[in-house]
């Protein structure tokens, strides 16, 4: 009697993963490390090599979706034909590109000649979003630095890229300017920082009262700042009106 060969053929392994959006898969490991993901959260060491163009299809897809549900033809419209990936495009990789992407590589060099007086940097032009409406906070930052012998000294560039790192996320100014200042103190450990931001919110400009005109203004003090009264004044004063 003829015995029937086993198959030497094997299944492949199921991966549990198919078919899992990337985003469910970010979060999951977000919440393993038992860390948040807020808005301007940055969430770039739970993001693995790949998948940010995995992502981009995603959002592009639910993008789609919204267009559909505002009652927007993209299938006969020309100008709205790529729109889904277009946004999906400009939210993950440049609007909100400081959520995605590590903080950018700063060179930092001893202060060798011991510098001690104040330095400022500014105006720098920074453009973030609300994030109530997701609307456009367009504006300057100034940053005063009081260096000591022990303060890292770093390119005036290197503030413009960290400024534009941590301002790429949907937030509010008051938390934006906060998360700057702690940013440049970790890197630079001055004696003081001061940092002030002026910006138009079209969360108001464009939507809302509609108020063209209206500005908002803060700052951060840090150190010596804190302190002296006299260092506050003379940063302030030498910011352009």
């Amino acid at each position: 009697m003829l015995m029937k060969a086993e198959s030497s053929k094997t299944s492949a392994p199921v991966d549990a993963d198919v078919g899992t959006p990337v985003s469910v898969k970010i979060r999951e490991r977000i919440r393993a490390a038992r860390k948040r993901f807020h808005a301007n959260d940055n969430i770039a060491d739970f993001i693995e090599p790949g998948e940010l163009d995995s992502l981009l299809d995603e959002v592009a897809g639910k993008m789609q979706g919204v267009l559909s549900s505002l009652v927007i033809d993209t299938e006969s419209d020309h100008n709205t034909g790529d729109t889904a990936r277009r946004v999906a495009k400009m939210y993950l990789s440049e609007v909100f590109r400081g959520r995605y992407v590590k903080a950018p590589s700063i060179t930092e060099f001893p202060n060798a000649e011991h510098l001690n007086e104040l330095m400022i940097v500014g105006p720098i032009t920074v453009r973030s979003a609300c994030s109530h409406h997701f609307c456009p906070v367009i504006g300057r930052v100034w940053i005063g630095v009081l260096p000591n012998e022990h303060t890292n000294v770093i390119g005036l560039s290197k503030y413009a890229r960290l400024a534009e790192w941590v301002m790429g996320r949907p937030q509010i100014q008051e938390e934006a300017v906060v998360q700057l200042a702690d940013l440049i103190m970790d890197k630079t450990q001055p004696d003081g920082l001061a940092i002030v931001m002026e910006a138009t919110h079209y969360c108001m400009a464009w939507r809302g009262v509609k108020d063209m005109d209206s500005k908002m203004i803060n700052s951060v003090m840090r150190g010596v700042f804190l302190k002296d009264s006299a260092l506050r004044r003379e940063f302030l004063s030498l910011i352009p009106k």
